[in-house]
């Protein structure tokens, strides 16, 4: 059963023409077949082990969808969220301070929405709290002693960070003591330390004894610490999904090397058991798997997540490490679009009138012209026939009781409202064609 408020995030996204933050799994199509394999992996995290998983799709075969899926998914089991987007000025994926910085920012937990980490702390401390009244040996009303003896179990469970991240405990230590004096300016600033943030004033660390703002590798020892914090709060670990890694094909020579050499490294310290709980997922285009611009570029790691997929499609093992997303068919779009009719009417002031008027025969037309206007590739199409059906076809037949699309609607596509890859699948001119007079 989906909330109201659930229904009005999903139809307000699709408005928009961008995936849903949550209730993908109201319209999700073509990928129940993963779903007992993906069980497994994050049970597999949830017991302590770290999972690696690769996800390859053409353009508009729900790479971002089946992230955003999995990582409804994993919150409703117990697990943090978080989702990155690769750029090579604002997040270098060899830059692993940028990575950390925007993982932070975006996490997610089935209590909360994004921006959860100072949640996530609180609750820490307050667990910590917890295990250390029951051991019965502290007066809960003794704060300086309760402080103190928190303090110690925090460094007891972080110890294996402290021998390489010291100033990880000690920002947290600051943290909780600012906030005991109602240092609210004080506990904001060190919680930002911790994030990644940059520009943390100098005067916030020295209160702290911490210096400098965190580099490559104190990142790296910051992700195990956090992934440590959220295991002691009950959680059953962290999803990152890392989204369309290919854009390093696109990226200066340097940076791509190094992108492609940093995911090597990624893969091979999730293996060695150095972030225990992290569920790492990356998404790309066949090209980026498989093309001379992508993993391809370095044999080490090409030999880590190569897969074979010259079989029938069918047969494809969902336990691989590498994982193919079918394509969208006309069948598939279609009854993708009638979920979306079912769940707008749910929503909206007069369902039969819209179930009605957009009923399966004319969600099938739409998808049909809307694939055509796109060169008749199915695989493009999702993004626009979603936003087109809800915004041009499904708000006019709620708010207007005359309006009927099959008279008063002609489906028009703009290139101002679509992506350069939709512009190229409908044929339209890009800037390389435009010819200059010189």
């Amino acid at each position: 059963m989906i909330s109201p408020a659930r229904r009005h995030e999903i139809i307000d996204a699709l408005r928009r023409g961008t995936v849903p933050g949550n209730g993908l799994d109201a319209f999700a199509v073509g990928i129940d077949r993963f779903q007992s394999s993906l069980d497994e992996e994050l049970g597999a995290a949830q017991s302590g082990r770290g999972v690696f998983k690769a996800v390859r799709g053409e353009y508009g075969s729900g790479k971002t969808f089946f992230g955003r899926w999995l990582q409804e998914r994993a919150r409703s089991k117990g697990f943090a969220t978080s989702e990155v987007q690769i750029s090579e000025t604002e997040t270098p994926l060899h830059k692993m301070e940028t990575v950390y910085r925007r993982m932070i920012e975006r996490i997610c937990t089935a209590d909360s929405g994004e921006g959860s980490f100072r949640g996530i702390i609180d609750g820490w401390f307050y667990v910590l709290e917890q295990d250390v009244l029951a051991d019965g040996k502290i007066n809960p009303n003794d704060e300086t002693a309760l402080m103190r003896a928190t303090d110690e179990l925090m460094e007891s469970r972080l110890s294996a960070i402290n021998r390489v991240a010291p100033a990880f405990s000690a920002a947290l230590r600051g943290y909780r003591e600012a906030v005991s004096r109602a240092d609210y300016a004080l506990a904001e600033g060190l919680v930002n330390w911790v994030a990644g943030q940059p520009n943390v004033a100098a005067s916030v660390r020295r209160a702290a004894g911490i210096k400098g703002e965190i580099d490559h590798f104190g990142a790296a020892n910051f992700l195990a610490g956090v992934l440590s914090i959220l295991r002691d709060s009950g959680y059953a670990g962290l999803i990152l999904v890392i989204d369309e890694v290919e854009t390093l094909q696109r990226m200066r020579g340097d940076t791509r090397e190094k992108g492609l050499n940093s995911l090597r490294q990624w893969i091979d310290e999730i293996d060695a058991g150095r972030y225990p709980g992290l569920y790492l997922l990356i998404t790309g285009t066949p090209a980026f798997y498989d093309g001379p611009q992508g993993i391809q570029r370095l044999p080490p790691l090409a030999q880590r997540i190569q897969t074979d997929f010259s079989t029938d499609p069918r047969f494809d093992n969902p336990r691989a490490v590498q994982i193919r997303l079918p394509n969208f068919t006309l069948p598939l779009l279609c009854e993708v679009g009638c979920k979306v009719r079912d769940i707008y009417s749910d929503a909206c002031s007069f369902p039969d009138r819209v179930k009605h008027s957009v009923n399966d025969d004319y969600v099938h037309g739409l998808a049909q012209a809307v694939t055509g206007k796109l060169g008749g590739k199915v695989g493009v199409a999702p993004r626009i026939f979603l936003k087109k059906l809800v915004g041009d076809v499904l708000d006019r037949v709620d708010q207007f009781a005359d309006f009927d699309p099959r008279q008063h609607y002609a489906l028009t596509v703009g290139a101002a409202e679509m992506t350069l890859a939709e512009q190229a699948s409908a044929g339209m001119a890009s800037l390389d064609d435009i010819q200059l007079s010189l």
